[in-house]
């Protein structure tokens, strides 16, 4: 008797294998888990560094070309970045600097993004008000990649937040980097009678992440 075996490919649909189908042992690997598209990563607004003298918190109130931080009251407000009241103060640009590490979990080469939550207090600026992220990262010798943001400065002068997104060269980039980035809010207000203060809201990282 002659015993004939075929191989068979069976297609499962989507979602045909549950959670519940799993051993809490199974070894799955990481590639096969699905993907989070744009997980965003808070950053705590608390960890801004005076961008030419990383050994120093930000200051309370913006000062020179480093902008503040109002810690807000508990209960009450966030900490918020400010740049500090700019009515008639012409061109003026301050900065933040951050440490962000690049989660473990990212998926090598797909998305990943700076996001700042913006807005003007009060009065826009009669000129324009800008905001523009740099990022490198460290390699681990003491010394920094080239730029990675791929997005130009963005305008902010609007009294309503919003969010502007920078895009990351994913190709420079890899789970677990640790990215040195700097922020800059450029405003120009010429002759404007009323307080000109432009505020970043909040921090993230985003990018596809799995697991």
């Amino acid at each position: 008797m002659t015993t004939i075996v075929e191989s068979t490919t069976i297609i499962l649909p989507d979602s045909f294998v549950t959670d519940r189908c799993i051993s809490s042992q199974a070894a799955i690997g990481v590639e096969k888990l699905a993907q989070r598209v744009l997980q965003e990563i808070p950053v705590a607004l608390t960890n801004g560094r005076v961008h030419d003298a990383i050994t120093s918190l930000l200051p309370a109130s913006a000062a020179s070309d480093d902008l503040g931080i109002d810690a807000g009251s508990f209960g009450t407000n966030c900490p918020e970045l400010l740049a500090g009241d700019l009515k008639a103060a012409g061109a003026t640009t301050r900065y933040a600097r951050f440490q962000i590490p690049v989660p473990d979990h990212y998926q090598d080469g797909e998305t990943i993004q700076l996001r700042l939550r913006c807005a003007m207090e009060t009065t826009v600026a009669d000129t324009t008000c800008t905001v523009d992220c740099e990022a490198r990262k460290s390699d681990g010798a003491g010394s920094v990649s080239a730029e990675l943001v791929t997005t130009a400065a963005a305008t902010m002068n609007s009294l309503t937040p919003a969010d502007v997104d920078f895009t990351i060269d994913a190709s420079g980039v890899d789970p677990g980097d640790l990215l040195d980035v700097r922020i800059a809010v450029a405003c120009n207000d010429a002759a404007t009678g009323t307080a000109v203060t432009p505020v970043i809201y909040s921090v993230s990282l985003l990018c596809d992440t799995r697991g």
